[in-house]
């Protein structure tokens, strides 16, 4: 059996099957990424229920695994050579897991670049700026008197929005198939106008090809198990 006895996080979440991935992970847009990525390639998979409304990510076992305190990060017991590998940070998952399975991202290097980039275009931009329109919008920042900030995030949404709406113009996913660049960015369109309540503020509607690809998407089995992983009791 596994030893992650080296690993803290094991010790506060203990593991069941320790031979199976360990994820610790919170229901967001960012931490579903990988439920789904997991759901998709159909690895073998623990879930551990990360609280960060209870600030769990801030324990020191937590912190041993993501010294930057943010879902989600997983401990591979059959990482490269055979030896466990803990990774953090959504897109680097994604990543990761791509490779290892040979699945969502193309063999051909060119396509394979042209994929990653489209998912550093959600980790830089699309993740950053709806967030910042989910505070305005929905949490604490609603109330603040100067409505600059919520404008301002909101056009760039808006426009982040037109660039994904051309980009689709053509195609049904991201790239010509699906792959990690639809599976870390479907969360994150589907928060905007879910969660925060923004579609208004972004003119969600005036779209066509985002709408049509969102429901494709989530229409996926795979999309709709990993959204709801872990539970959030």
């Amino acid at each position: 059996m596994t030893d992650l006895s080296q690993f803290p996080i094991a010790q506060r979440w203990p593991a069941a099957h320790p031979d199976r991935l360990q994820l610790y992970s919170w229901p967001t847009p960012n931490g579903v990424k990988v439920s789904i990525m997991l759901e998709e390639t159909g690895l073998p998979y623990e879930a551990h229920a990360i609280q960060i409304g209870k600030n769990e990510t801030w324990t020191p076992e937590f912190l041993a695994l993501n010294p930057n305190g943010k879902i989600p990060a997983i401990i591979d017991p059959n990482g490269p050579g055979g030896k466990p590998l803990a990774l953090f940070e959504s897109g680097a998952i994604l990543l990761y897991l791509a490779e290892k399975t040979g699945k969502f991202l193309p063999q051909d290097p060119a396509l394979r670049y042209e994929t990653i980039q489209w998912v550093f275009f959600q980790m830089a931009a699309i993740g950053p700026m709806f967030g910042q329109v989910g505070f305005f919008h929905k949490f604490a920042g609603r109330e603040f008197e100067d409505k600059r900030p919520l404008e301002r995030y909101s056009a760039e949404s808006r426009r982040l929005l037109d660039v994904l709406e051309k980009r689709l113009e053509t195609r049904d996913w991201i790239m010509d198939d699906y792959s990690i660049a639809d599976i870390a960015t479907l969360g994150w369109v589907r928060n905007l106008i879910g969660f925060y309540g923004a579609g208004d503020l972004v003119a969600y509607h005036t779209l066509k090809n985002v709408p049509a690809w969102l429901e494709r998407g989530l229409a996926r089995p795979a999309v709709q198990r990993g959204l709801l992983i872990p539970a959030a009791d």
